[in-house]
Parts: C-alpha cells; structure tokens; sequence
C-alpha cells in the first residue's frame, strides 16, 4: 500500500448537536463521508485512499418470485466479502501501512458505499457517478406487472456506517456523545438517499453477533436504499388499510398501557409487543408520527440517544455473554404511506436462553406460521429488571 497523504480538508456541512460532515472520495470513486463528534479531537484534514483497486462490480440482477411476487437480488460479488478478518486486517478501521482497509483516516462516524453492494450503484436514471441501469426506468407498476422469467437491474445503494473506529463492539458500547454523532449520520443518509431517482424505500439497519451472520465484529451498521416497497412494509401497509390509518397511535396507546412497557422517555416508548415472535422482541417508537429519522426532531435524536443505549446495554444485562440481535428501523416508504407509516425500531434476536436460539423450522420458515416461545408479558418482565439495572446514560 503508497504511502498515504493528505488532501486539504473536504469542505465542512454543519449538522445538527454540533456534528460536522465532511464528504470525499475512496480510490474507485466510491463516496465515503466523515461525521465528527461536536468537539472533536479529530483535524479538518483527511488522507487521500492511495490503494489501488479493481474496478467496481457491474449492478445485479434483480429476478421475479412468481409465486409471491417479491424480488430477489441475485448478487454473485457478495460472495468475495471479508469473513471474520483479524484485528490488524479489519476493513473497517482506519487505514495503516500494514492494513490497506476502506477508510483512509481516523475517524468519530464514518458512512461509505458498499463494495459488495446487494443494490447499485446503477439508479434508474444516471445522478453524479451512479450510471442509469441498463433496463428501463424501474416504477411500482412495473414492478408489480405479472410474467414469467422477469429481470430487472438492482439498482439502489448500500452503504456501510461505521459506529467506531474501534475494532469490536456495537451501538451499544458507544458513548452518549457518539450514538447521537450515528443518530445525526442516519438522518442525514436517510434524507440523501430518499431523494435518489429509483429508490422507494431506506432501511437503516444493524446486524450484531455471528449468530445473526455477522461477518465482521467492527461496531457498524448499514443502510439499504431498494427499487422496491419491501415486502414486509407491503403487508404493513396492508394491515394499515384493513384497519385505518391511525393504527399506530392505537398501537402506542394500546402497548403504553400494558405490562409490557420496557422504558419511556418524553419522545419514545420501547416495549415487548402485544404478540412477538421472537423469545427477544422489541419495539421502540417515536410519540408522535414521523414517516423516517429524517423527520425526527432535534429533542427527539437528543433523548433517542441515551435511551436506545440503555436499552441495548439492558438486552447485553440478560445473560453473561453479548445477545446476537437484528435491530431494523423500519421507515415509510419514499412515495407512499408518508401520513400512516410511522418510523420505528424492531429489535429481535433468537436467543431464547443463555445456550439456546430459537431456530425457524418447518411452521416458520415454509410456512410464515409463527409460534412463540416465550409469553410477551414474561420476556418483557425479564428485560425491564435488565434496564433498571442499567444507570442513567449521561456519558
């Protein structure tokens, strides 16, 4: 790997808490922006990506299950990704002579393009070094035709958020002042990316613990941006249509006064729902209606902060070991369901004892048929003794 320089420092967005963005570039042209803490230690310079690298992988392809009508990305790069690299070869920390990773400088957040994205970085049509897929314009009605052997190009963009430069960890092992620096960077990319041609809807995501398939124990998450409406935002808006548009602040009301409360704050509520799937399930929502973490308001992202670690730190206070989770912001999609679909946090994980997981066997897996092993009410008496043995997040 060159030497690496640096390049004079990449011009300076103001965000909100005092978070400062700093967009570039890596050496394939993939983009990579910097979120800084408020008062960071970090200069305004950033090192140049000196590596050199192989072109881009062309976009997949996208083919049509016709028996459910969703779409699979059919993604063949995926399969060169890093898989459970050391710590001196982690792809994710800042770069060192010996360690040519994605990032080229020490960072607080940093937000890159996937290099093995699922989607992109074709868009429906061509915006700044995205080309226009190869097909034509993707748009709900096409997507929804009927028809046998159908493709279309994965156009969309995923990208990488590095919580930490740190080597292990997650969300939950952030201070107070950085998981707000990562709330301001989701905001941020959830707006950017909603406005991209082709894209209808954003999923910010974290995938933690091998169990759930994590390749990399770097402390991350990622954003997908889909051509599509996700199928499980379909049925939800399915379910909304049945039974009304105010079903979530029917569905905040009903759960706030429940046993199955977990914690509350002004702005959001977290609780075990009324019927989980999963031994560990948690819902955290916002108490007024906001359709994505780009609507969010500022007091909203200040209180979202110490209280999602608590709740995190809370589901790791369980057993003696970190629990493997998937915590899923689901958001409304870009063109539709803006006044009915309210943001709000999924967290779930198999984990079902300290040396258990719940596995999907026949009834769930083949069938979508769920049966619950553990009572909502006892899991949630269970995580609530957690959290309050969790103190304050001040730090």
């Amino acid at each position: 790997m060159p030497a690496a320089s640096t390049t004079p420092a990449p011009a300076a967005v103001s965000l909100g808490a005092g978070v400062v963005k700093r967009a570039t570039r890596l050496a394939d042209g993939r983009e990579l922006i910097y979120f800084d803490d408020p008062g960071t230690a970090l200069g305004a310079d950033r090192r140049v990506d000196a590596r050199t690298l192989d072109p881009r992988p062309a976009t997949a392809t996208m083919r049509r299950d016709v028996l459910t009508g969703d779409w699979v990305s059919v993604a063949a790069a995926r399969q060169n990704r890093a898989f459970l690299p050391p710590a001196e070869l982690d792809p994710l920390a800042p770069q060192t002579p010996t360690n040519p990773s994605e990032i080229p400088s020490r960072y607080d957040v940093a937000v890159f393009e996937n290099k093995s994205p699922s989607f992109g970085p074709a868009l429906a049509t061509a915006h700044g070094d995205a080309p226009a897929a190869v097909d034509a314009p993707l748009g709900l009605d096409d997507l929804d035709a009927p028809g046998l052997g159908r493709t279309r190009t994965s156009v969309g963009r995923c990208e990488v958020v590095c919580f930490s430069p740190e080597h292990a960890g997650s969300f939950g092992t952030q201070s107070r002042v950085r998981a707000r620096t990562v709330i301001e960077a989701w905001a941020d990319r959830v707006a950017a990316l909603s406005a991209l041609p082709g894209i209808e809807q954003v999923f910010p995501f974290e995938n933690r613990g091998e169990a759930i398939g994590v390749t990399l124990p770097h402390p991350h998450g990622q954003i997908y941006a889909y051509p599509y409406v996700t199928p499980r935002t379909q049925g939800l808006l399915r379910s909304i249509e049945r039974e009304g548009e105010d079903l979530f602040a029917r569905i905040l009301e009903f759960e706030r006064a429940s046993e199955r409360v977990i914690l509350a704050g002004e702005h959001w509520t977290a609780f075990v729902p009324f019927a989980a799937r999963w031994p560990l399930e948690v819902h955290l929502m916002p108490h007024r209606h906001v359709a994505d973490l780009a609507e969010t308001s500022a007091a909203e992202r200040d209180e979202l902060a110490p209280l999602y670690l608590r709740l995190l730190r809370g589901v790791d206070a369980l057993y003696d070991s970190p629990t493997p989770y998937i915590a899923a912001w689901h958001q409304a999609p870009v063109n539709v369901g803006r006044s009915s679909v309210r943001l709000h946090l999924q967290l779930t994980s198999p984990r079902r004892a300290a040396d258990k997981l719940k596995f999907l066997a026949g009834s769930e897996a083949a069938m979508g048929a769920w049966i619950g092993d553990i009572p909502p009410e006892a899991a949630a008496a269970r995580l609530r003794e957690a959290v309050a043995s969790i103190p304050e997040v001040t730090e």
